[in-house]
């Protein structure tokens, strides 16, 4: 159980599931400060060009924004949108009770991304990390969500089962044991590397050995 000044960006565990190093890179040298604020800027108020719209009907009810928080997994974030589906009951103890509203409410995660689906589980890991942080908050559980790609213009369900569950708990904690450490990965030359936003700042193809920004430099003699 982690405290309030242990707690990570919930947003980091997409990219530690792409690449450590790009990780440890952003969050913990900070080689991307400006871009993480600018990202968490638009991950908080940008209102994404999706078939949802920001309303109240009659059997669902879309909320934007919402702060999430797990101690079990020391993440905290926010939320692109949590749809609220009435059902009859709670029988399965996945809904809820909403204030001035009757009846029992199921949030559903919806995350969204400009891209299109990815061969690799970042997008599933970081949704059904919102999915436990609300389980967490709320104690229900939660077995799916969705991801909805711009790129398509189509959304697909994500079913939170044990094995996206536990890479969800591996990543969290690989997050705080690097962040603990304070040290970066040594670099790796894999596929991807080329369309990663962090290559300039990584050059796997030229360096070896776990270094900081300023070992960089000097070894680049810049």
């Amino acid at each position: 159980m982690y405290t309030d000044d242990d707690l990570l960006m919930l947003s980091g565990i997409q990219h530690i599931a792409f690449c450590e190093r790009q990780y440890a890179l952003i969050y913990i040298e900070q080689q991307w400060a400006e871009n993480v604020l600018t990202l968490e800027g638009h991950f908080l108020h940008e209102k994404v060009d999706d078939p949802f719209e920001y309303e109240t009907r009659n059997d669902r009810i879309f909320l934007r924004a919402l702060p999430l928080v797990s101690y079990n997994l020391g993440l905290y974030g926010v939320a692109d949108l949590i749809e609220f589906c009435k059902v009859e009951n709670n029988e399965n103890g996945n809904a809820i009770k909403l204030k001035d509203r009757s009846g029992w409410w199921k949030p559903i995660p919806v995350e969204f991304k400009r891209g299109k689906p990815k061969s690799d589980p970042c997008d599933e890991v970081q949704l059904c990390a919102q999915a436990i942080c609300l389980e967490e908050m709320y104690k229900i559980k939660i077995s799916e969500g969705f991801i909805y790609y711009g790129e398509i213009k189509h959304r697909f369900m994500v079913e939170f089962n044990t094995e996206l569950r536990n890479k969800v708990r591996q990543f969290a904690l690989r997050m705080h044991q690097l962040f603990s450490e304070g040290k970066t990965p040594e670099p790796v030359l894999k596929k991807g590397c080329k369309s990663c936003s962090m290559f300039d700042y990584c050059i796997p193809d030229k360096l070896s050995g776990s270094h900081s920004a300023s070992e960089y430099l000097k070894q680049l003699n810049l």
